[in-house]
């Protein structure tokens, strides 16, 4: 059976306040949503074949998470913290360091460092 061929990815968060959450993605990217392609939903585009959308659900808002590998984690950890978001302690591991915060819904963001060793191939 032939794989599916993926162009884009679109991972969705979803809150129950959607005002507060562009202020606090807006300060966790830095920079505003790309597009608001209806009320419920804003959207970043993050790079060529991925972004990321954020909308709102009261019913099952918090319960999602991401995970971002960034390029260097410490100056990532003192921008956010000049935009108000603390991440938590560094956890170490043996592919790549994370350290985590969540979002005022309670959604799960994760950053890591770029791993030790090359991505799987898809």
């Amino acid at each position: 059976m032939p794989k599916m061929k993926v162009e884009k990815i679109y991972p969705s968060l979803l809150v129950a306040d959607l005002a507060m959450a562009e202020r606090w993605y807006t300060g966790l990217l830095g920079r505003g949503p790309d597009h608001r392609p209806m009320p419920t939903l804003l959207h970043w585009e993050l790079f060529d074949e991925c972004g990321l959308m954020v909308s709102t659900s009261d019913e099952i808002a918090g319960r999602g998470s991401i995970f971002l590998y960034v390029a260097e984690l410490e100056a990532e950890r003192r921008r956010l913290e000049s935009a108000g978001i603390a991440l938590g302690e560094d956890i170490a591991g043996d592919y790549s360091t994370l350290a985590q915060v969540r979002d005022p819904d309670g959604n799960l963001v994760t950053l890591a460092t770029p791993p030790s060793r090359a991505f799987p191939a898809a």
